[in-house]
């Protein structure tokens, strides 16, 4: 039996659109809540706009756009080129200071108003880039002080935390939408729907996962 109400952050991207469509299979009503946040690649919120136009889910777009003058980096500015690998200390310059926190906030005030308990979001600690808002740590403390902060029961739910890129798209895939993230997501730093640039970070992790488990299936299939 499908539960009642979810609400899903969702960017355009391989994981949040992965949690759209789980949220979509396990509950009865499923809203999506996106952040202008003064994002480099525009492209990101008309790809998350045009996902749920053709999953006919209703979606949000909130502001933050103080977030751009707050937290400089290689994903709000384009005088600032992305970082090609890890640095040796530190975040790379595509981490957004304070985003997950500020997303997850404004879509708890959006959720309590709406009276939406659930809120997925695509964060993982499996696959990611050493971004410290994407720790089960923070996000089980950040659940801890919102449902304090607004005396609330929040269910801050991540069904990628603890799986790799690979088993994401199996997910996508089980869940019958393996072309819709493949051709209509938006995951590369370099503003490229699909399968991106090839070169940034996320375009190489999202490769890698891909090959993988496509080669899997194949072999599977061949196997059968």
């Amino acid at each position: 039996m499908k539960k009642g109400k979810a609400l899903v952050v969702h960017s355009g991207g391989q994981d949040s659109t992965t949690c759209l469509l789980l949220a979509m299979r396990d509950y009865e009503e499923v809203e999506a809540v996106a952040f202008d946040y003064g994002q480099r690649h525009k492209k990101e919120l008309e790809c998350a706009k045009a996902i749920c136009e053709k999953l006919g889910v209703r979606q949000t777009v909130l502001s933050l756009e103080e977030l751009n003058q707050l937290a400089p980096n290689s994903l709000t500015r384009t005088d600032i080129p992305v970082d090609e690998s890890a640095p040796e200390e530190g975040t790379p310059n595509t981490f957004v200071e304070g985003r997950n926190l500020l997303f997850l906030t404004y879509a708890a005030i959006y959720a309590k108003t709406h009276g939406i308990r659930d809120i997925f979001t695509g964060v993982s600690q499996s696959d990611f880039s050493g971004y410290p808002d994407c720790r089960d740590i923070f996000i089980k403390s950040l659940n801890v002080t919102l449902n304090l902060a607004m005396d609330y029961d929040f269910n801050l739910i991540t069904p990628l935390m603890w799986i790799d890129k690979e088993e994401t798209w199996a997910l996508a895939d089980e869940l019958g939408g393996f072309e819709l993230v493949r051709d209509m997501t938006l995951t590369c730093y370099n503003g490229i729907v699909g399968e991106g640039c090839g070169n940034c970070p996320a375009c190489k992790l999202r490769k890698r996962g891909y090959d993988r488990y496509v080669t899997k299936k194949h072999d599977l299939h061949r196997e059968s």
